[in-house]
């Protein structure tokens, strides 16, 4: 019995150092949070925005709904309304992301690409200015994407 007992314990007491081979230490396996496919950028243009509000706040957009100054959307000539976009202002490296709701810069100032509404201008930092350079990144969307522009894994065959 207490062969059997030394015998235990000399097993353990090896298992416990380590074995006959001493352990590689493991460095933590850290997982890099991926964006969702909505915050991933499908298409960047720059341009020049500009803010309106004021006599326009209360009146309807082209999507129908009211426009608010107060509000995180834009107003764009080119991109569906409902695209989900991430302006970046240049000059301070601010960001928001705003929802494209209206039509617009109008104008003959064709550098004009984007109007955001009062309250992302302040966001942006370019209230008093009016003006500002901007990068406009579209975001991911299943309903704005073209099937060329999906990841490869969500294409349909």
């Amino acid at each position: 019995m207490r062969r059997r007992l030394g015998a235990a314990v000399a097993a353990l007491a090896i298992a416990w150092a380590g074995g006959c081979a001493p352990r590689r230490a493991q460095a933590p396996v850290e997982e890099v949070p991926r964006a969702p496919d909505e915050e991933r950028p499908v298409r960047v243009f720059h341009g020049k925005a500009v803010w309106y509000g004021g006599k326009w706040h209360g009146r309807r957009t082209a999507s129908g709904e009211r426009f608010s100054k107060y509000g995180m959307t834009a107003a764009s000539r080119s991109l569906p309304l409902g695209t989900r976009i991430r302006v970046i202002n240049l000059d301070n490296q601010r960001s928001v992301v705003l929802r494209v709701n209206d039509r617009g810069p109008y104008g003959r100032d064709r550098s004009r690409v984007l109007d955001v509404t009062e309250a992302a201008a302040r966001r942006l930092g370019f209230h008093e200015k009016g003006w500002t350079r901007v990068r406009i990144e579209v975001l991911a969307d299943s309903a704005t994407l073209r099937a060329r522009d999906r990841p490869a894994e969500k294409r349909r065959r």
